[in-house]
């Protein structure tokens, strides 16, 4: 393990020509971006004119989906709890192929801009309220805040000198010269370059890691039967016990592949129902492959850097102490390029949500030129309360990955349950629908409250991922009770918006006349076969 010093001083570990290619891939995102940016209409500015193709939406996701929870909160906990941490990768990949076959075609079917919407069409506007003043909420504070704390926590390290704050600023407005401008459009085009770039770094990363002694000690674990090589964990594991892993796991995961208006507004930018689903499954695949490109190399990093104390920081650590100048500038570039594409993809996320689901409320005649621009100026003041918000990540929560996680187990199951209540049961109706998502996060509320005061929950001295089915099933009776006590919805609100098994049916009839390769059942059944292999061999 080796240190480079021979840069510039105010830049601890980098050569000058690190920071000169750091320099020019910013240059050349946001050119790129600039270059894309040219939406003047609501649909081309917040959902890309509708035509994208399975790659670029694949590999888009892909990019959005590595955020800093991802990247730098992963392998952090690989590097503290082992490999029990890929689950949620491995459970949301599942519930990828469950979003691709039954709800996605809902969404693209319905022709909505953002999710809260489907809420609307499905029950009523109380639901589209309040799940759209969640998202916004979740995404300014949960994930903007942390994708610019991730960047500037990072860059850091490199510039010690460089306050947190600087950072944060200094990656906003890298984000808003090309985001703020372009849209969605230009958003999914530069996304497609930095998953790219992102994938093939982390691969180039893992080899370094492996060469220095990361594989050895890998097999080593693998021969000995270590814990830290084993998904299934027992229940009183701190990390992901294995009943969390199944009634948890999926829930959260339905939520950010499912109902997150950040990621599914990019499949909402396919051209047909068979390209949203394809570049759905291509993420998955993808997602499988950080297994070995982030969850391993954390893992193989307690032997390479056994005293680190902040696990956050286990990435960038292999990044400027494994690999040699040129590709440490490289990788820093492609590792701070995923968290500003998470971002990027947040800023139009809630300028969307803003403007569709607020602002055409109360001006419902404003021109498409006029909602372009309070989509941009929305965005502007996201940044602005992301970057002061940022710094008190670490202050106030410890780590990424416990903050986002904590957050994440309250909001997301009312939410969950009102879509799986709303896709698949005709007889449930507004008011249950509105109840159950207000009484399921009240209890999360009460919850929290109450760890804080007493240090432990309502439910006793539980893991968190055991807490979130309590909270669906909470919300799902209330859903259900209250709708079953009050009238039935207009025929308007299933019509086309519910699940049909005839409809299903006819569409198994049809696919029987289509090549595998363009079947997407085919590479479903194969992508939750390399999730049965693995847990197979990690089990």
């Amino acid at each position: 393990m080796y240190l480079f010093t021979n840069g510039p001083e105010w830049a601890t570990g980098l050569a000058w020509v690190d920071v000169i290619l750091i320099l020019i891939y910013f240059i050349f995102i946001v050119m790129l971006g600039v270059k894309y940016g040219t939406s003047k209409d609501t649909d081309s500015y917040f959902l890309a004119g509708r035509g994208m193709t399975w790659p670029i939406i694949g590999f888009s996701l892909f990019a959005a989906s590595i955020s800093s929870s991802t990247l730098i909160g992963q392998a952090g906990d690989a590097y503290s709890t082992g490999i029990a941490v890929f689950n949620y990768n491995l459970m949301s990949v599942i519930v990828m192929v469950f979003f691709a076959w039954f709800i996605l075609p809902f969404y693209i079917k319905s022709g909505i801009f953002t999710i809260p919407e489907f809420l609307e069409k499905r029950f009523s506007v109380h639901s589209r309220y309040y799940f759209s003043a969640i998202t916004i909420v979740v995404n300014i504070f949960l994930d903007a805040a942390g994708s610019l704390y991730a960047a500037a926590i990072v860059m850091k390290l490199v510039f010690p000198q460089v306050s947190l704050m600087l950072l944060a600023v200094i990656f906003a407005i890298i984000v808003a010269a090309y985001t703020i401008p372009g849209g969605l459009s230009a958003a999914i085009r530069v996304d497609l370059y930095q998953g790219i770039f992102l994938l093939v770094g982390s691969i180039i990363l893992t080899y370094y890691a492996s060469v220095n002694g990361g594989v050895d000690y890998i097999k080593d674990l693998v021969a000995h039967g270590d814990y830290l090589m084993k998904l299934l964990r027992p229940m009183d594991d701190s990390s992901v016990p294995w009943l969390g892993m199944l009634v948890g796991i999926p829930i959260l995961g339905l939520f950010f592949w499912g109902n997150n208006q950040q990621l599914v507004q990019r499949v909402l930018t396919a051209k047909s129902v068979d390209e949203g689903r394809k570049g759905v499954l291509l993420v998955g695949f993808l997602t499988v492959i950080t297994l070995f490109v982030i969850i391993i190399p954390g893992i193989m990093s307690i032997k390479l850097f056994p005293n680190l104390d902040k696990p956050d920081m286990v990435y960038p650590n292999m990044i400027l102490n494994l690999m040699p100048n040129v590709l440490i500038g490289f990788m820093m570039a492609a590792m701070v390029a995923a968290l500003t594409s998470s971002l990027s993809g947040l800023l139009n996320s809630v300028a969307t949500l803003f403007t569709i689901d607020f602002y055409n409320k109360m001006s419902p005649e404003a021109s498409s030129q006029k909602q372009v621009k309070i989509g941009r100026i929305v965005s502007m003041i996201v940044l602005v309360i992301a970057v002061f918000w940022a710094p008190q990540i670490g202050q106030r929560f410890g780590t990424l990955l416990k903050y986002y996680q904590e957050m994440l187990s309250i909001m997301a199951p009312p939410i969950v349950a009102a879509f799986i209540v709303g896709i698949f049961w005709k007889r449930s109706n507004w008011k249950g629908a509105f109840f159950g998502l207000i009484g399921g996060v009240l209890l999360g509320v009460a919850n929290l409250i109450f760890k804080i005061g007493t240090g432990v929950s309502l439910f006793g001295d539980i893991h968190f991922l055991l807490t979130v089915p309590i909270y669906f099933l909470w919300s799902l009776l209330l859903m259900i009770v209250i709708s079953l006590m009050t009238s039935p919805p207009e025929k308007e609100k299933v019509e086309n918006l519910t699940f049909r098994l005839s409809d299903f049916k006819k569409e198994t009839e049809e696919l029987k006349s289509v090549s595998l390769s363009s079947n997407y059942r085919f590479w479903s059944y194969l992508l939750l076969i390399f999730c049965l292999i693995i847990l197979w061999i990690f089990k």
